[in-house]
C-alpha cells in the first residue's frame, strides 16, 4: 500500500486537495523539498534526491504513534518556552517577543496534535516531565543557543517521520509544523550567530532514536 507521501507525489488531484489544505504557494515549495529530500515525486525530484539524505526507515506503531511522538516533542519545547519567558531571563523586548510568539505556535501545535491523536481514536501521550533550569541558569546565550537546537531538532524530527506517514490529513499537519519549526531555527540560528541554512538546499531528516537520545537529558522521569 502506497504512503500518503508516495500518493501525493504521483497523484495530481490529491496534491491540489494537499495543497489547499496545506496553505498554498509555501506549501508547495516545502512539499517539493520534502519529495525530494524523501526520494519521491517527478524525475527531477528523484535527480535531486540523490543528493540529499533519506528518510529513516521503518516505525512501528502507525499514524497515531508518530502523532504522540510528535506531541511529546511539542510538548517539551512548549514547556521550555514557558519556563524561559517566567524566569525574567529575557531583558531584551524583541529576544522576548520572539520567544512569546515561539511559545504561542509551540502550544498551538501542542492543541493540534492532542486533537489528531484522538481525531484517529487514541489517547493523546501523557505530558513527559521535564526541567530546563540548568539551561536557564546558565545565562541567556546558552538559552537562545538550547532554543536554536530545540528548533533545528524539532524540525529534523517532522522530516524523519514524513515519508512513514499513511493518513493525508495527518502528513499535511506534519509538513506544516515542520515548517514552522524550520522558520523557528532558522531565526534563532541567526540571533545565536549560527546558519539560518545549516543544512544547504534539502533539509536533514534525524531518526526517532537520536531525537529522543537528544532531549533525554531535559526528562527528569
Amino acid at each position: 500500500m502506497e504512503t500518503a507521501l508516495n500518493e501525493l507525489a504521483n497523484d495530481p488531484s490529491s496534491r491540489k486537495r494537499f495543497l489547499k489544505a496545506a496553505g498554498g504557494a509555501g506549501a508547495a515549495a516545502a512539499l517539493g523539498t520534502l519529495l525530494a529530500a524523501c526520494g519521491g515525486g517527478s524525475k527531477k525530484m528523484k535527480t535531486a534526491a540523490a543528493a540529499a539524505p533519506a528518510a529513516s526507515k521503518g516505525s512501528p506503531g502507525g499514524d497515531l504513534a508518530i502523532v504522540n511522538y510528535a506531541l511529546t516533542l511539542e510538548y517539551l519545547e512548549a514547556q521550555f518556552y514557558a519556563d524561559v519567558i517566567a524566569s525574567g531571563i529575557v531583558k531584551d523586548p524583541k529576544i522576548a517577543s520572539l520567544a512569546k510568539s515561539i511559545a504561542e505556535a509551540e502550544q498551538q501545535h501542542v492543541d493540534a496534535l492532542t486533537a489528531a491523536a484522538r481525531k484517529l481514536g487514541g489517547t493523546p501521550a501523557a505530558k513527559p516531565k521535564a526541567s530546563f533550569q540548568s539551561v536557564i541558569d546558565g545565562g541567556l546565550t546558552k538559552t537562545l543557543q538550547t532554543a536554536a537546537a530545540v528548533e533545528n531538532l524539532g524540525a529534523a524530527a517532522y522530516l524523519g517521520q514524513a515519508a512513514k506517514i499513511q493518513n493525508k490529513e495527518i502528513l499535511a499537519a506534519a509538513l506544516s509544523i515542520h515548517s514552522v519549526e524550520a522558520r523557528h531555527a532558522a531565526a534563532l540560528n541567526k540571533l545565536t550567530g549560527g546558519n539560518p541554512l545549516p543544512d544547504g538546499a534539502f533539509a536533514k531528516p534525524m531518526a526517532k532514536a537520536d531525537v529522543l537520545k537528544a532531549v533525554q537529558p531535559f526528562l527528569t522521569a
